[in-house]
């Protein structure tokens, strides 16, 4: 699904400059449900923002479901990342005067859909969420973990290939943050590849695999982490703060 080799990003002032990614490798398989960590400062955003084609990079290849999308324009990646991938953000980034059905549509509209084949997308993935009552409803009638929920409807109502979801259970208690887990991993199941960065130990013991990226460059990227193991961190108690 993607694979990143040597991949550099340097922030550059007038001053300074700061480096971000340092020859970064990665490989992550389809259909794989990958947990990423680190520091503050060390990456993670900014990997996480050229895997979804949000910000280039200075060298390095990237290649995306097969293909390489290193040096594609701004049109280009526009269109691969409006139909191949699904963005979660830690702050649910939904559009306050609008209701839940038509902030779910909004990145349907930009792939020029009919409307039918757009509400059956919206109602369905509204449906999987479990908010298909509260579809007339504006954000702010909604507590944190149902618009958290809005936000995953929103992501994957485009039927992306890889969901990038970026710390999605930072604004979250520790009861609604496990139901979003439990739901990403229900959409991980149905085949969709799911990257997640966490500060969460907890839920990064979740994911198949947890990767670890410090000053720019992956730590160690360990093997899949066996599913009977998943499903015993996923059950087991919460530390005490």
């Amino acid at each position: 699904m993607l694979r990143m080799q040597d991949i550099s990003k340097i922030y550059r002032t007038d001053l300074i400059e700061t480096h971000a990614l340092r020859a970064l490798s990665l490989e992550v398989r389809d259909g794989e449900f990958v947990a990423v960590s680190g520091p503050s400062g060390s990456g993670k955003t900014t990997f996480l923002n050229i895997a979804g084609l949000l910000e280039t990079f200075d060298s390095g290849t990237y290649e995306l479901d097969g293909r390489d999308v290193s040096r594609l324009s701004d049109d280009a990646r526009s269109r691969i990342r409006n139909e191949k991938i699904g963005f979660i953000f830690q702050s649910f980034n939904l559009i306050p005067d609008l209701d839940i059905f038509d902030n779910v549509d909004v990145p349907l509209r930009y792939r020029r859909m009919k409307s039918p084949e757009r509400r059956k997308r919206i109602e369905s993935s509204l449906e999987l969420v479990g908010l298909a009552a509260r579809m007339k409803h504006l954000p702010a009638q909604l507590s944190g973990g149902q618009q958290q929920r809005v936000a995953i409807a929103r992501a994957i109502a485009g039927d992306p290939a890889l969901i990038l979801a970026d710390e999605p259970t930072g604004n979250l208690d520790s009861l609604m943050a496990r139901q979003i887990m439990d739901l990403l991993e229900k959409i991980n199941a149905m085949g969709t590849t799911v990257i997640l960065v966490t500060h969460d130990p907890e839920l990064a013991r979740r994911a198949e695999r947890n990767i670890h990226i410090v000053d720019g460059v992956v730590l160690d990227a360990p093997a899949q982490t066996p599913a009977s193991q998943r499903q015993t961190a996923a059950h087991a108690p919460r530390a005490a703060e």
